[in-house]
């Protein structure tokens, strides 16, 4: 598969952000002009249009039909109900199929696998904001988690990342609910963390919140990355009871719903300490957190 355009025609189902993107980069690997359907066909022609070398089309069975590269980029909702679209119309052999979804590994493809389609999951670890250009370029190094119904179809999925210039790392079926949750844990969350944090010292008076956080962050993330809990600094690092009891007393006076997840990541916090350090922290620390 070292050919610039090994398949003859790739068909794109879905017209979200994620479609955008992985169609744009995919589009130089096709003989044919990309087809594009969604469920909405306004929106079909609008991505299509934003990929150039692609058209629209009004029946995802015609991909189907057409296609032997597809690529299910629709909602997890979604998902389900168009591989049962797909399934319906005649096998074709030499067709490889692969989804998008983080949560869901190979299985759920079973009923197109059963038919001969060769099937996977191929799941980019990346956020896509709807910048296909930008995000074409932000695939280059990129992780993408692969799940293969069969070691022919993890190979060939694998191969599919390389188009993308990402690096394929392989996630057992099993483990695709354990691996998502980790991605949503570190990156969703992160989100809400920092949302919280900008919040609070917006009712402090902070003018430009992200500012000030923006170095203490990026260094908190450095050092998480690449030392993990060794990495940690501060007041519960230290077992300073005092300034976390200020904190606690801060946070229920001015931005009370900021105290329950600051005292549940404290805990987690001193648990994780606990853990890699082999003696618990601060029991004081833990008693305001609890109280």
């Amino acid at each position: 598969m070292a050919d610039a355009q090994p398949y003859r025609q790739i068909g794109i189902a879905g017209t979200g952000r994620v479609a955008g993107a992985i169609g744009l980069a995919l589009a130089g690997h096709s003989v044919n002009p990309l087809q594009v359907w969604g469920r909405d066909p306004a929106k079909a022609t609008a991505l299509a249009g934003s990929i150039g070398r692609a058209h629209a089309t009004t029946h995802l069975a015609s991909i189907g039909e057409a296609c032997d590269l597809i690529v299910l980029a629709v909602s997890d909702d979604a998902l389900q109900p168009s591989i049962h679209d797909l399934a319906a119309v005649a096998s074709a052999e030499s067709s490889f199929i692969f989804h998008v979804s983080g949560r869901s590994g190979a299985a759920i493809l079973e009923p197109l696998h059963v038919k001969g389609w060769r099937t996977a999951a191929v799941h980019p670890a990346m956020t896509f904001t709807g910048d296909p250009q930008a995000e074409v370029r932000q695939m280059i190094g990129a992780r993408f988690a692969v799940t293969g119904s069969t070691l022919r179809a993890g190979a060939e999925a694998r191969a599919i990342v390389a188009f993308l210039g990402g690096v394929p790392v392989d996630i057992s079926e099993a483990h695709r609910p354990l691996y998502h949750a980790a991605l949503c844990h570190g990156a969703n969350h992160l989100v809400t963390l920092i949302a919280g944090a900008v919040d609070a010292l917006s009712a402090a008076g902070v003018d430009d919140p992200a500012a000030l956080l923006a170095p203490l962050v990026r260094a908190a993330l450095e050092n998480g990355l690449g030392k993990g809990m060794a990495g940690m600094s501060g007041p519960l690092l230290r077992g300073d009871a005092a300034t976390i009891g200020g904190h606690v007393s801060a946070l229920r006076r001015d931005c009370p719903a900021l105290l329950p997840p600051y005292r549940a990541m404290a805990l987690a916090t001193l648990d994780a300490l606990e853990q890699a350090n082999g003696s618990a922290p601060s029991g004081a620390c833990r008693s305001l957190m609890e109280g």
